[in-house]
Order: C-alpha cells, then sequence, then structure tokens
C-alpha cells in the first residue's frame, strides 16, 4: 500500500510523519465527508461565495484520491442537503452547473481509476441535465471496484429513513414479524453498503446536520476548524492518526480490532 504514496508524499514532509504514524492494515472501509466552509472561506478573501465552491473541487479531488491511494473502499461526499434548497437561487443554479461540468470533465479520471459513483438522495427536484449526467456516470463506471465515491445529493437523513419506511409498506411480501435493523438497512438509500467508520466535518461545526442518521449510529466523528476549500490529505491524514487511536467498542466493554 505505502508504493501508491511514492511520489504522492513528499519525503521529510509532515505527511511522510503522519504516514509513518499509520497502520494500513487498519484505515477504515468507509469514510463519510461534511464538506463545510466554502461560503466563510470566500467571505474571509472577500470573494462571491461561489468562489468558494469552485476552490473546494479541488479538495474533492485531492481527498479522491489520497483515499485511493490509501485503499479506502467507500467515500462519502455530503455534496448537496435537501436545505441547501434555501440559499439564494442564483447559487443553488451554479451549484448544479458546477456538478454538472465536474461529471463531464472527470468521467474519464473515474474510469481510468477503476472509481464507481453512487448517488444517494431524492432524484426529483434536481435539474434533468444534471440527472442525466448522473446516470450515464453512473452506469458508466457501474463495473468499478477500486473505490466507491457516494455521493449525497438532495439528500436528508429523516428524509431517507421516511422513503425506507415507505418503501417496506409498498412491500407487498413484506412480513412485519421479520422486521429488524439489518432488514430496515436493505430499504435505505445506502442499502449494500457498508456504515462509515469515520465522519470528518470541516469548518468547526459541531452538528452532523441531518446526514446519515441510520448509519453514524457507532461511527467515529473527527471535527476540524479547517474550511472545506483549504482541507489536504495533511488533514485527512491526521484524521485518520486520531481515529487509529481511538477504541471502537460498539456498546461492549472491549475494543472490537477487527472491526477496522
Amino acid at each position: 500500500m505505502r508504493e501508491n504514496l511514492e511520489g504522492f508524499i513528499k519525503p521529510g514532509s509532515e505527511e511522510e510523519n503522519l504516514v509513518n504514524a499509520l497502520d494500513l492494515s487498519r484505515l477504515p472501509r468507509h469514510l463519510a465527508l461534511i464538506m463545510d466552509g466554502n461560503g466563510r472561506w470566500a467571505k474571509k478573501r472577500r470573494l462571491p461565495r461561489m468562489e468558494g465552491h469552485r476552490a473546494g473541487a479541488k479538495s474533492v479531488r485531492e481527498v479522491v484520491e489520497t483515499c485511493a491511494r490509501l485503499g479506502i473502499q467507500y467515500l462519502t461526499l455530503y455534496a448537496f442537503s435537501k436545505e441547501n434548497w434555501k440559499r439564494p437561487r442564483a447559487e443553488v443554479a451554479t451549484l448544479w452547473r458546477l456538478l454538472e461540468d465536474y461529471l463531464k470533465r472527470e468521467d474519464k479520471v473515474l474510469v481510468e481509476n477503476q472509481f464507481r459513483l453512487i448517488v444517494i438522495g431524492q432524484r426529483e427536484g434536481i435539474p434533468e441535465s444534471v440527472l442525466k449526467e448522473l446516470k450515464r456516470v453512473e452506469d458508466l463506471t457501474k463495473d468499478n471496484r477500486r473505490m466507491t465515491i457516494v455521493g449525497a445529493l438532495n439528500y436528508g437523513g429523516r428524509s431517507e429513513i421516511v422513503d425506507g419506511v415507505k418503501r417496506i409498506l409498498q412491500d407487498k411480501d413484506f412480513d412485519p414479524n421479520q422486521l429488524d435493523e439489518k432488514t430496515f438497512s436493505q430499504y435505505l438509500y445506502t442499502a449494500d453498503i457498508p456504515d462509515p467508520d469515520l465522519l470528518i466535518r470541516t469548518s468547526g461545526e459541531l452538528r452532523i446536520s441531518n446526514f446519515l442518521l441510520w448509519q453514524i449510529a457507532y461511527s467515529e466523528i473527527w471535527v476540524t476548524p479547517i474550511y472545506w476549500p483549504d482541507f489536504r490529505k495533511e488533514h485527512l491524514l491526521r484524521a485518520l492518526v486520531d481515529y487509529q487511536k481511538r477504541e471502537r467498542r460498539f456498546g461492549d466493554i472491549y475494543p472490537h480490532e477487527s472491526d477496522y
């Protein structure tokens, strides 16, 4: 695994020190990210809010590459929440346009690197042109297995749970006596995707913002004051080092080493 980092991690750097502190056999299988702070990053620099979103795209590229090189199997990015519709109409329109452009520009990168794209959230309301690109790239990458990138779009944790209940009620073959947590999980957007081991939130806000409410029941949480456009592989590596210092007991009194 370390050979994948050659040429990517500068020798003698703090990043190299952090990599050396990691046990690469105990990395999270699934990492989830709340990418927060684009607007405040731009405001601090007296720039339009959209410049923060454009700058944040660079962080996405670096985090995706870092996770892939480390061998993390699932990366979930909270890209657009249901609450984001409350933002100015022009900003919302530009966000969708940026995503559409990103898909058109980066599809070859996903294919060449064997990345799979999956989208979770409610598709109703997403602009038709964006939906078309999402479907195209999902189909294009469906057989890729190196890493799965999960894009949470028009997503809300409460809505996901409500939609899961609706699916159960619509399933005529469902036996209520067989309902348990594992079965219920199969009716969520994230069916067949393992729960996140680690949730990272940027910008210092101490809340989960309606994100993966069911799935993060036992996730470790790491919060950094860094705004998303400034988040780089060094910050990700710091989060992973901290993650490995924790004991994951899942309600037991003993740590579960096998759960890494």
